[in-house]
Order: C-alpha cells, then sequence, then structure tokens
C-alpha cells in the first residue's frame, strides 16, 4: 500500500490520542491503530442513522484488516482518521482508513478493514441494507 493524501478521503473522524495509547517506545501502539478504524467508520455508520448497535436487525462484523505504517504519531497528538469505501458489494463493504496528524496532508498509516452486514439473529450475511448502501456510497473513492 502505497501512502495516500488527505484528498483520497471523503469523511473525516477526528480522535484524540490518549495517555495509554504510547507503548514503551514512545508511540502509539499499533494494534491501538485498529481501534481508531472501528471507532471512524462505526461513528461514520452511528451518525447517519443507518448503523444501531444495540438494537439494530442488521449489523456489521470486521471481518478482515490490515494496516502499513509510515510515520509515528503519539499522545497528546490529534488525529483524523480519513474513511473511503473502496469497494461496495452485495453484503460487504471494503474501507481504505488513513491516519493524519490534525490538518497534515500525508497520512501517517493507511488502513483496509472490511465489512460484512450480517442478521443479528442468524449471523448470516444479508445485503447491505439501502439506506446504508446510500451514506457508503458517498464515501466511493475513484
Amino acid at each position: 500500500m502505497s501512502l495516500l493524501l488527505r484528498e483520497h478521503f471523503r469523511h473525516f473522524q477526528p480522535i484524540t490520542t490518549r495517555w495509554h495509547d504510547n507503548d514503551v517506545y514512545g508511540h502509539v501502539n499499533n494494534v491501538v491503530y485498529y481501534s481508531f478504524f472501528d471507532s471512524a467508520v462505526n461513528s461514520y455508520l452511528i451518525d447517519a442513522g443507518v448503523l444501531d448497535i444495540q438494537h439494530g436487525e442488521v449489523i456489521a462484523y470486521v471481518v478482515s484488516s490490515s494496516c502499513d505504517y509510515f510515520a509515528s504519531i503519539a499522545f497528546p497528538q490529534r488525529i483524523e482518521v480519513g474513511v473511503a469505501v473502496s469497494k461496495l458489494g452485495n453484503s460487504s463493504v471494503h474501507y481504505t482508513l488513513g491516519v493524519f496528524l490534525e490538518g497534515e496532508q500525508q497520512a501517517c498509516a493507511v488502513g483496509r478493514f472490511v465489512h460484512v452486514f450480517v442478521d443479528r439473529a442468524s449471523n448470516r450475511p444479508v445485503p447491505v441494507p439501502q439506506p446504508a448502501r446510500t451514506v457508503l456510497s458517498r464515501l466511493l473513492c475513484d
């Protein structure tokens, strides 16, 4: 994965790093980036009113994720996670995520993340609900 610029992304979720995000090397530990991704995507879907994590009949599971790191970040830096959709399938959504220092143009890290929409009761895949598909299509990137 190559370094991505801010212009690649359609939505930005601000996140404040926390003291315990840093590891013994003095930077945000690699596993924390995955929580940034999860928070950015789910905040977007919840705020748009298309994901009800408590009572919705359809929910989204992460089935794949990865991340490439280009520059470290550390507490107390403020970051923004850029969110883009690279593929909107029948029951799945492929996201590209960029971790940016607040206001910077180049991503410090670039991740990939796949959601599969499932019926909460059966845990079986279902088509992406139309309201979610509409909201996610706004994030489609070239």
